[in-house]
């Protein structure tokens, strides 16, 4: 049999955290008290604007907010993953997700994760799922700190798509027997990328889009 490809979402569609959680954590957690308070409360404000500009652009989204990780050292970051994993993704991972994955790799797909979290976070997420690949965003460090700019490309919305094709090309994927689950609108283009899409925890404008287009819905909370 050809092999064949599951795409998954993360935020929002395998867990209920998403990437303003993992980096609240990360923040109120730096070795200096001083820049943990400082982080920490411009997070608060920065609230309404983080808001509008996901609705506005996911792309733009994560340019401005992975700017509030200049300055904190990768080896810290990396350091923390696990205890990150433990307090904060392990606990929001829904109940339907690990079997989700599990159905399909016995089907005979191979599970990708496509997320825009950065890769370091991710690390102890990988094993729990058994993905067999990963497309996220990796962060730029200068001198062993994060700079705040994220490698090319930055992985949203179209970017999703592209490295999701190209992920199909490097294993001679076809996309149109492939799978994609996402709960977000603004992964629209990545559901449209495939033959098998499925609105996960889907919001209305996206359950009426899987309605009218035939896909099926599916709550793993």
């Amino acid at each position: 049999m050809a092999p064949r490809f599951a795409f998954y979402d993360f935020d929002g569609t395998l867990v209920s955290s998403n990437v303003v959680t993992q980096y609240a954590w990360y923040a109120r957690r730096l070795p200096s008290r001083w820049r943990a308070a400082a982080k920490t409360a411009r997070l608060a404000a920065m609230v309404p604007l983080l808001f509008g500009l996901d609705l506005y652009s996911r792309r733009l989204f994560n340019e401005v907010f992975y700017r509030e990780y200049r300055g904190i050292p990768r080896e810290w970051l990396v350091e923390m993953a696990e205890s990150l994993f433990e307090s904060v993704i392990r606990p929001a991972v829904y109940p339907g997700a690990r079997p989700l994955v599990e159905a399909d790799r016995a089907a005979g797909f191979q599970t990708v994760l496509v997320t825009g979290s950065l890769d370091f976070a991710l690390a102890p997420v990988i094993p729990y799922f058994g993905f067999d690949h990963v497309i996220a965003n990796s962060m730029r460090f200068e001198g062993g700190l994060a700079t705040g700019d994220i490698v090319p490309p930055l992985i949203a919305g179209r970017e999703k798509v592209e490295a999701m094709l190209s992920l199909c090309r490097q294993y001679n994927v076809e996309s149109v027997q492939s799978k994609a689950y996402s709960d977000s609108m603004s992964d629209l283009p990545m559901l449209e990328a495939v033959g098998l899409p499925a609105a996960v925890n889907p919001g209305r404008r996206l359950r009426r889009i899987a309605r009218e287009r035939g896909w099926p819905a599916m709550d793993l909370k």
